[in-house]
């Protein structure tokens, strides 16, 4: 019996790096009418998000983190808020400017597109986490920290939950500049692909502990539960949304978890307090003139 669950805890442990080599082979063996079809990349995230969210009832990591029908509608909703508006304003106001601002100037990566495909995925991976890198530690550390701490108000982690918070948060952390490089299709939804099956699983309640060739390079749900934890010092550490190798690098990695998550008194905000936490500091002077505390006004963690 020991045997059997050691044997099933093995496979749970082993399916994150699976995951990625399941999306990795998909995009560069598929048909290239299947890779390089719009609707392919929007399929792929979905059945992502929909195979580890079903995960969380099979392989549990806390109970506390078990998710209700309420909970589970509102991340839903976030994902649609993300796949649909966010990603309409990133378009429009990052990729396509860069995109035009690339033609205008002559820039040319023409480099990039005779590089192995591996390369190629690897390269987007790595740009684009490099930004939300850096935009994530700016969040914890300057005034942005006001459109970030809604999402560090979560207390519990699901496989959804990457895509909760503020919406200009959201936006912030999709900029990139990888639409500055010349890539083909497939490799360009293939990183994507991964980034999400890594940071999906970051943020899901499942039962995995990935071996350390995985873990050294991506980050894991025990990277960033310690990264949600109620401590302030946890919080500055583990900023790789889906590369912890950064961390690593840049000196912000800590070992460890966290299972009680959650800042301030824990209390989970709503939808139109996410969406109204930026205003906190104007509106805490404004309820000092008069005396008063701002509506569900507690201490904001910094």
């Amino acid at each position: 019996m020991t045997g059997a669950r050691d044997i099933r805890q093995t496979v749970i442990d082993l399916l994150p790096p699976a995951t990625v080599a399941a999306v990795v082979a998909f995009w560069g063996l598929a048909p290239t009418r299947w890779t390089e079809h719009p609707l392919s990349i929007i399929l792929m995230v979905a059945a992502v998000t929909i195979f580890v969210q079903a995960l969380e009832w099979v392989a549990e990591r806390h109970e506390g983190w078990r998710m209700n029908r309420r909970e589970f509608a509102t991340d839903l909703a976030y994902v649609v808020f993300n796949a649909t508006v966010i990603s309409w304003l990133s378009t429009h106001l990052a990729e396509d400017p860069l995109r035009a601002f690339k033609a205008w100037a002559g820039i040319t990566t023409q480099w990039a597109m005779h590089m192995p495909f591996l390369a190629q995925v690897a390269l987007v991976i790595v740009v684009i986490e490099f930004g939300q890198y850096w935009m994530h530690r700016a969040m914890h550390n300057t005034f942005l920290w006001y459109t970030h701490a809604p999402h560090h108000h979560l207390t519990q982690l699901n496989a959804m939950k990457g895509a909760v918070g503020n919406p200009l948060e959201l936006l912030l952390i999709s900029l990139s500049v990888v639409a500055l490089f010349d890539l083909p299709l497939p490799a360009l939804f293939c990183g994507l692909s991964v980034l999400t099956v890594v940071s999906t699983f970051a943020h899901a309640n499942v039962r995995a502990n990935p071996p350390a060739f995985y873990s050294f390079f991506f980050t894991t749900i025990r990277h960033h539960s310690l990264h949600h934890s109620t401590g302030y010092d946890e919080t500055r550490t583990n900023y790789g949304n889906s590369l912890i190798l950064l961390d690593r690098l840049f000196g912000t990695y800590r070992e460890g978890e966290g299972v009680l998550v959650g800042q301030d008194d824990r209390r989970r905000l709503s939808i139109l307090e996410q969406t109204m936490f930026p205003l906190r500091p104007a509106m805490e002077k404004i309820a000092a003139r008069r005396g008063t505390a701002p509506e569900g006004g507690e201490a904001v963690a910094r």
